[in-house]
């Protein structure tokens, strides 16, 4: 009898064992499949599949150690400090799940246990794109060299207005563009300038955001999802678009080519949204200048809200050298409000969050950004050794560093007082304040509003430069070509 008990005993522990022993099809594929998958099969990002069995068993030891190190997957906010849509953070039960599967020799399970395998659209993650718009060439990227930041001019051709809720970009080459940035050109300057030195595109500032609207962009990581609340971006009849890329050379030659998928609203928006960025421009102002040697350098920003916002999408942007970045609101009753905290920042992923649901901030909250810089030789991605002093600049070698918040007003007759205060704030550029300057005085002249000058409207002192100015030569005169005027008459 005794035998028999403990025959017994034993057969049940051992059931209870192997119940308890994760498998592949009863634990792995789920988790794998909502945190991998979207990216890690053919055409995607993902340098590699995971969707089957022998997917996952031929790479889990590489997959247990960046699920432990939390470089995989790419979920860089702190828990508990916001709350976003489509988190991909592992918990730690999960990381140990597929440990304990590994250390049972990654038994494949009862294939009738097997999910589905999540079902993607065919190329466009979004769907079909109201618009599909591809740079003018393929832009030659040499092996080596300084990182190269080119413009392209897109044209829409749009017959009414349009509103801009989502775009998907599509690399030529992905590891050669890290990031680009979408400007409104409302006046097709860039049409005349795309390609004029010979080679796809334009060198200079024209995309520069004290000029040019920016309504868009993306970076290395980014997944493309439209606007919350079915909110939109106004892009003007007759606008088109100016794409600003920034290509990386990786030690061979590539050519890029970047194709973007433009997805509009179905109809006008009923509130605006805004950026509030911190410090303003990515920092250009804000006096970067970091020593070698210094482990724990800040960069800080603030604002105070002359209104009622909701904040609806959050994200940063800087270099190498950055450590850590956050944003926060103060109440005006002292409680503070988490909106973003990255505390291992990686240069190689960067996106934005839509939080989970609006976040309320009242009139006179104060939001507060804050990143830190390590240009110590213990920083692994610190890109000079010995460490050098670093300034702002564009170059990945250079830094620069801002949080931007995307809100829109509880109250949509508040815009105008929002926008207002943001171009007052600390840090806002002279220049971008004689670039509105010269917006008001174009209005001014412009007698018949219909966006030129023709020489009767230009003061008659100035006439004598007008074709000179006229550089196409139709007989009026651009914002960008009225620009020559606005300087002489300063003078």
């Amino acid at each position: 009898m005794r035998f028999l008990l403990a025959v017994a005993l034993t057969c049940s522990a051992s059931f209870a064992q192997q119940s308890a022993t994760p498998t592949f099809t009863q634990d792995i594929a789920p988790f794998v499949y909502a945190n991998c998958t979207r990216c890690h099969r053919p055409g995607e990002a993902g340098p590699f599949p995971l969707i089957t069995f022998r997917d996952v068993k031929k790479r889990a030891d590489n997959l247990l150690a960046v699920m432990e190190d939390r470089y995989m997957p790419p979920w860089h906010p702190a828990p508990g400090f916001g709350e976003f849509r489509n988190e991909l953070r592992l918990g730690d039960a999960q990381i140990d799940m597929f440990r304990a599967w590994m250390d049972a020799e990654k038994p494949e399970g009862p294939p009738g246990a097997m999910p589905k395998v999540p079902e993607y659209p065919d190329g466009w993650q979004l769907g079909e794109p109201d618009i599909i718009v591809k740079t003018s060439g393929a832009f030659p990227v040499p092996a080596g060299g300084r990182d190269i930041y080119r413009n392209f001019s897109l044209e829409l051709d749009l017959p009414e207005d349009r509103w801009l809720t989502a775009i998907e970009v599509r690399p030529g080459d992905r590891e050669v563009l890290h990031h680009v940035l979408l400007f409104l050109d409302e006046q097709q300057g860039g049409r005349a300038l795309d390609g004029a030195d010979g080679t796809p595109g334009f060198r200079g500032r024209a995309a520069d955001a004290a000029r040019k609207k920016l309504v868009g962009g993306w970076a290395v990581g980014g997944q493309p999802e439209p606007l919350p609340q079915g909110l939109g971006r106004l892009i003007p009849a007759g606008s088109d678009l100016t794409l600003q890329a920034h290509i990386h050379p990786v030690g061979r030659r590539a050519q890029e080519q970047t194709t973007i998928g433009l997805y509009f609203c179905d109809e006008p928006p009923k509130k605006d949204v805004v950026d509030i960025q911190l410090p303003a421009f990515f920092g250009v102002l804000a006096g970067i200048n970091i020593p070698p040697g210094d482990d724990d350098w800040v960069l800080r920003g603030q604002f105070e809200l002359p209104c009622d916002v909701d904040a609806l999408t959050i994200g940063g942007h800087a270099h190498m050298l950055c450590a850590s970045m956050k944003m926060h609101a103060v109440l005006p009753t002292g409680k503070e409000i988490p909106l973003l905290h990255i505390t291992d920042w990686d240069f190689d992923w960067q996106s934005r969050y839509t939080f989970a649901s609006p976040v309320r901030l009242p009139k006179g909250a104060v939001i507060h950004s804050e990143l830190h810089y390590d240009n110590s030789e213990r920083n692994p991605d610190n890109p000079n050794s010995p460490p050098k002093r670093v300034r702002w600049g564009r170059e990945t070698t250079d830094e620069m560093g801002s949080v931007t918040v995307m809100v829109t007003p509880v109250d949509a007759g508040d815009l105008g007082v929002l926008q207002r205060a943001l171009r007052r704030q600390p840090g806002q550029s002279a220049r971008r304040r004689v670039a509105s300057s010269v917006d008001e005085r174009f209005a001014g002249m412009d007698k018949d509003k219909n966006g030129t000058l023709e020489e009767a409207e230009v003061p008659r002192t100035l006439r004598r430069f007008f074709d000179r100015l006229d550089k196409d030569g139709d007989g009026a005169l651009t914002i960008e070509e009225a620009r020559g005027i606005m300087r002489l008459r300063r003078r």
